[in-house]
């Protein structure tokens, strides 16, 4: 068995860097919508705060949920532990401690991911560069996992690297289907009706998952099936039950794995026996569904923790008590 912190320091780089990419990913996609729907449509920037769960530390240093505002707030703001260039810190240093188990290659791009992200910073606030700055991010998060998948040894420390970024996921996909879906699923004056479609597929194209939809669901974007898709559609990566799935399995790669496993595969039976069309037509329950989908992730995470991490808090690379831990 690889030793306590080395397995932590593997967990938490994985859902950092995993953070900082889901977090470019959202705020280009809620970019381009912004272009997308009409001007005589007012559509915010608040659900971006409302999806990493950030609204009181948000108004502690901005007045306004303004564009500007909420992507300096989401990129790099020093005080938001789970901006970009903090995830990609958190990375970084989680990394630096276990450089000895990871190819020289991987410490040298995440090294070089975020020195450029903290440099150019400024570019991805504003407009006119923004899309070229969160690329680089995404695609230096890509560049990482193959990186590691191809040249990495499978082993117990790649299993607690994939524990972590699956997790994050899982984590993210709620999110953003809580708080889009109460948005969407609400009732609407009847004009805002045909522009649905167009935020749904937002809800997909920020996760990736647009193509994806249309090659298996094979129908027009619709709530529904987009709320289907995201939590129960195995196949696909970023979907909660894959992504637990996966979870799941790298447990049964590691010792001492009965106490987390029961937690993981209870949650997978309830995403798996959940009525979607049931929950989309009543709004609320939906939201009251996610919100303990949350919490039984989380609690996924508190056993994987307790069975194999040390809970040292004075010793360890994550962030203080809001959405960039719940540890």
């Amino acid at each position: 068995m690889m030793l306590s912190r080395d397995a932590e320091n593997m967990y938490w780089f994985a859902r950092y860097l995993e953070r900082a990419e889901n977090t470019a990913r959202f705020v280009a996609v809620n970019a381009n919508l912004v272009l997308d729907l009409p001007r005589s449509y007012t559509f915010g920037w608040e659900p971006l705060i409302a999806i990493t769960g950030t609204e009181a530390l948000f108004r502690e240093h901005y007045r306004d949920m303004d564009e500007r505002s909420v992507v300096r707030f989401l990129l790099g703001d020093p005080h938001y532990g789970g901006s970009v260039i903090s995830s990609l810190a958190r990375a970084r240093e989680n990394l630096r401690t276990a450089r000895d188990i990871v190819p020289r290659e991987a410490w040298e791009l995440i090294n070089d991911l975020y020195l450029q992200a903290r440099e150019n910073l400024s570019s991805g606030v504003s407009r006119r560069h923004r899309y070229t700055y969160l690329s680089s991010i995404i695609d230096g998060s890509q560049r990482m996992a193959g990186l590691l998948s191809g040249t990495m040894s499978h082993d117990e420390a790649y299993e607690f690297l994939l524990l972590g970024r699956n997790l994050e996921r899982a984590d993210m996909t709620t999110r953003i289907l809580d708080v889009r879906s109460e948005d969407l699923l609400a009732e609407r004056p009847e004009e805002l009706t045909p522009f649905d479609n167009i935020q749904w597929m937002s809800v997909l194209k920020s996760l990736t998952a647009y193509q994806m939809y249309r090659r298996h669901v094979r129908t027009r974007v619709r709530g529904v099936d987009v709320l289907r898709f995201l939590l129960q559609d195995e196949p696909f990566p970023r979907s909660v039950l894959h992504c637990l799935g996966e979870v799941e399995r790298g447990l049964h790669h590691l010792p001492r794995c009965e106490d987390p496993l029961r937690t993981v595969t209870r949650v997978k039976r309830s995403i798996q026996q959940g009525d979607v069309i049931a929950l989309a037509a009543a709004g609320a329950e939906l939201h009251e569904y996610i919100d303990e989908l949350q919490r039984q992730i989380g609690l996924c995470h508190d056993s994987i923790a307790s069975t194999y991490f040390v809970l040292d808090p004075a010793t360890r690379h994550d962030a203080p008590a809001d959405h960039a831990t719940r540890s």
